[in-house]
């Protein structure tokens, strides 16, 4: 019928456009995806180092013994307590400040944590590849644990 629009269906072109917009949403995902688990996989890296340090003094306290949190900075991991062995993500750093009477070339570094509360302190850090990172410190007259951040 002549005069008579169709109002049914997409035009070339708004099929074009849709189909480019999608493209890019797809060619976008995989990087903000992987950014997004490097983030998940720092923070519970930080949120293990943390518990477990805090895990230390409590087991000192309450069970009237030395407690051992030990970190092998050749294999990029720690450990609670001659516990299980959680290593540390590619792409983080692990650093380590301890008294000179916990550390051993060969087995690593380790913050005692003793029964009186006390412990022989020291900090753990994990760094990301920017250089950012966060600071677990442990104070030698209270064995309290405490974070910070590191800026770069």
């Amino acid at each position: 019928m002549p005069g008579k629009r169709r109002t049914a269906g997409f035009t070339l072109l708004e099929l074009i456009v849709v189909f480019a917009i999608a493209a890019l949403l797809v060619a976008l995902a995989p990087p903000a995806f992987e950014r997004m688990q490097d983030a998940a996989r720092y923070r519970e890296t930080v949120g293990h180092v943390f518990s477990d340090l805090r895990s230390a003094r409590y087991i000192a306290q309450t069970e009237g013994r030395e407690a051992v949190f030990e970190v092998n900075l050749r294999q990029k991991s720690y450990r609670l307590d001659g516990g299980p062995v959680r290593t540390v993500p590619d792409g983080l750093e692990l650093r380590a400040t301890v008294a000179a009477s916990e550390f051993d070339p060969d087995r690593g570094a380790g913050i005692r944590f003793l029964p009186g509360g006390g412990a022989t302190g020291g900090s753990i850090e994990i760094v990301r590849a920017s250089g950012a990172g966060v600071r677990v410190r442990v104070d030698w007259l209270s064995g309290r644990v405490s974070q910070e951040s590191i800026v770069p």
